[in-house]
């Protein structure tokens, strides 16, 4: 029975850090598809930007804000570019996460069918022990009874 709590135990420990494996796998894609859903508004905002600039160039716009404009763009692309970066490093983060869940799934899955084998193991053992308990108890049933037919039919030759 101890050979079957240390599997139990494996079998807790490994469930325990599939789910906290899960977890972070679940965080993980929460923040990319944050992290995506901040691009697609920036990059919204940069076009947005733009769109407006672009019906503005009928009026006289001064040098200066004609400058602020490209910078601010400039910073705009820039901060799209970093949100990039960060999606790169989420979707690395991802594929790791995964990773490691699949390696904790096939731990408690091979655990699983070393605790199953083994359980099945047992239960065929004690068939079989029953199955000899039977056939020796059979046994003697079949040789209790030969013996009272043999001594019955030797007391009835006396007679």
């Amino acid at each position: 029975m101890a050979e079957y709590k240390s599997i139990a135990l494996a079998i807790e420990l490994a469930t325990r850090q599939r789910d906290e494996l899960a977890r972070a796998h679940g965080q993980v894609q929460r923040n990319l598809s944050f992290a995506r859903d901040q691009l697609t508004h920036l990059a919204g905002y940069a076009g947005e930007t733009d769109a407006r600039w672009v019906g503005a160039t009928r009026m006289s716009i001064s040098p200066e804000i004609l400058n602020h404009h490209y910078q601010f763009a400039a910073r705009l692309q820039h901060a799209i570019a970093m949100q990039d970066g960060v999606i790169a490093n989420l979707d690395s983060q991802l594929v790791v996460a995964h990773q490691a869940l699949l390696q904790a799934e096939f731990r408690l899955s091979g655990l699983s069918q070393v605790l199953k084998k083994r359980l099945d193991e047992a239960q065929l053992r004690r068939k079989r022990s029953e199955q000899r308990h039977t056939d020796e108890f059979a046994a003697l049933r079949h040789l209790h009874n030969k013996a009272a037919l043999m001594h019955g039919e030797h007391d009835d030759n006396r007679n």
